[in-house]
């Protein structure tokens, strides 16, 4: 029985009664006020308010319904909400270490701001790394380096069908559009990649007055909302693509399928986000809800994505025409892939966007939990084109949480042609990573509306930031490349990739992983895995598996467990 009243004494005796205190001392404030206003007027006024406004705080709390821990700790459970409401900057700026990503860590951020600054990147006393943690890669180097003139490496988009080929950098700013981010900051990435000589993607948002002032190339990014080419209705409309299309500055268009943070899922900009300038851009009216479906409405299956491709190429006047995709159901992928050689029409280009991607605002179950990683998009693209047998038509450009050289490198060994970054550009303009892009209230101007704060970023100032991280990466990439004594990115391939699979063990990318051989799926002996489960019931006419949306032998599972 004591033991049982015990409880009931610690919550109704003086220790109990002590998460009141804080209100007590509230209301004690009041008259300690008044009595210091005697000797010291001004101090004991402001004892006196302070004392009302806490006492009117822990009244309210008392009283109010729907916040348990503050019924019950009057006043002082205020000092919860003040804590998580910092918890994101104390955690940033106190408690994680250099290496602990959430998601990008202090040492990637403190990478791009000392290259975005054209402060030297060195690093003393060797590496934080553990080189033999489970997981650990790097970059086998040769006995021979060798000698690279020039760190502007680039690469040819455009395959057999393209008129106007597009010589891009290997590294260029991934797809964020302006509503998502401010004009100033989309002002500042255009100019700097302007300067740098790279390119620009629009995002979904489309060409806004702020990407042409500076004219920086653009990769125009279509996505299914149809924005700057679309009807009243929200239908593709061939006479505005066809317009805007045909900007000096565009330089390549692409398809935007889905993207790595929310792949599948659509999204809404408020009518009362829909400024002027914002309409303007996506062919929408101010002050209406503008909508991206979570599906293309022009094409339906994997044969209409192809002519769709076509028909674009044809309307930009022969522009590089490619798609933008994170890897869902391989056997939707490998539908594509068939239309592709059945069809005869690739795109010129394909950006693999993995899971680890960013944006502005995703449901935590997608950014967490929907589709596939970077690596494994890449190289299930990869090996499908090169068994196949269309690798060399089309350049695949890797983009998903990429920051570094070495980053790049990486996959480079894995099948990729080029590369896209959208944080780290973020960075470079100042982005602290306080995770408030969603809100409206971002700290730094850059994914925000409201002018007195994004007039803080100052464009003349951070475009240069832009085109210095982007020089200072490519010069990184060059050393790196010229230490393992080769001549330009495309030639690492998964030998030169090495990973630490275990205590005792370390494997090269081209051990470590499966492989397509040229040709073997037009032969019909596919070995790679994926391929033996999939490809036989993909096919060209329907995104959707032979005998069912799902392969036989996973019905068949599902029925027996």
């Amino acid at each position: 029985m004591a033991m049982i009243d015990a409880p009931k004494r610690l919550s109704h005796g003086w220790p109990g009664m002590l998460r009141f205190a804080p209100f007590g001392a509230a209301v004690a404030l009041m008259p300690l006020g008044a009595l210091v206003t005697l000797i010291a007027p001004i101090t004991g006024v402001i004892l006196a308010l302070l004392g009302l406004v806490l006492t009117l705080v822990g009244l309210y709390d008392l009283n109010q319904t729907k916040h348990a821990v503050s019924k019950n700790y009057p006043v002082s459970a205020r000092l919860r909400y003040l804590l998580e409401f910092f918890r994101p900057e104390i955690r940033q700026y106190f408690i994680e270490d250099d290496r602990e990503e959430t998601p990008f860590s202090r040492e990637q951020r403190a990478l791009v701001y000392r290259r975005a600054k054209g402060i030297e990147g060195l690093r003393p006393f060797g590496t934080i790394y553990d080189v033999n943690a489970i997981g650990h890669e790097w970059i086998n180097h040769s006995m021979a380096p060798s000698h690279i003139e020039s760190a502007d490496f680039r690469h040819r988009v455009g395959g057999p069908d393209c008129a106007r080929p597009y010589e891009s950098s290997v590294l260029n700013i991934s797809g964020m559009s302006y509503g998502a981010l401010s004009p100033t900051a989309i002002e500042a990435l255009n100019k700097g990649a302007k300067e740098g000589g790279f390119a620009h993607t629009t995002g979904e948002g489309s060409i806004s007055r702020f990407h042409r002032i500076h004219g920086g190339d653009l990769i125009w990014q279509i996505g299914s909302g149809y924005f700057g080419c679309r009807d009243k209705a929200g239908r593709f409309d061939e006479g505005r693509f066809a317009e805007n299309a045909a900007g000096e500055a565009v330089k390549m268009i692409e398809i935007k399928l889905s993207q790595g943070a929310k792949p599948g899922h659509g999204g809404i900009l408020l009518g009362a986000k829909v400024t002027e300038a914002i309409a303007e851009a996506r062919g929408v009216a101010v002050g209406e809800d503008c909508v991206s479906p979570s599906a293309h409405s022009a094409f339906s299956t994997p044969l209409e994505l192809c002519a769709f491709i076509a028909r674009l190429r044809e309307l930009s006047g022969g522009k590089p025409t490619g798609l933008k995709l994170c890897v869902g159901h391989p056997w939707e992928w490998f539908a594509l892939a068939k239309a592709m050689k059945e069809s005869g029409i690739t795109p010129d280009f394909i950006t693999i966007d993995g899971s680890e991607g960013g944006t502005g605002a995703a449901p935590a179950e997608f950014a967490d939990h929907r589709g596939a990683p970077l690596r494994e998009g890449l190289m299930l693209v990869h090996n499908t084109l090169v068994g196949l047998g269309l690798r060399d038509r089309v350049r695949l450009i890797a983009a998903g949480k990429l920051i570094s050289a070495f980053d790049i490198s990486r996959v480079f060994a894995l099948g990729a042609d080029g590369c896209n970054m959208a944080r780290g550009f973020m960075f470079a303009i100042g982005c602290i990573q306080a995770q408030a892009c969603h809100t409206g209230h971002c700290p730094t101007g850059v994914t925000t509306q409201d002018p007195g704060r994004y007039r803080a970023l100052v464009v003349a100032d951070k475009w240069k930031r832009v085109a210095n991280f982007h020089r200072n990466t490519m010069i990184a990439l060059k050393e790196s490349i010229e230490s393992s004594g080769l001549r330009h990115p495309s030639e690492l391939t998964p030998h030169h990739l090495m990973i630490r699979v275990s205590s005792r063990e370390v494997r090269s990318a081209a051990s470590q992983y499966p492989w397509a051989e040229p040709g073997e799926l037009e032969r019909g002996t596919p070995n790679h895995p994926a391929f033996r489960k999939y490809w036989a019931g993909a096919r060209a006419g329907s995104f959707s598996l032979a005998g069912g949306t799902a392969p036989a032998d996973l019905r068949e599972e599902r029925g027996a467990a």
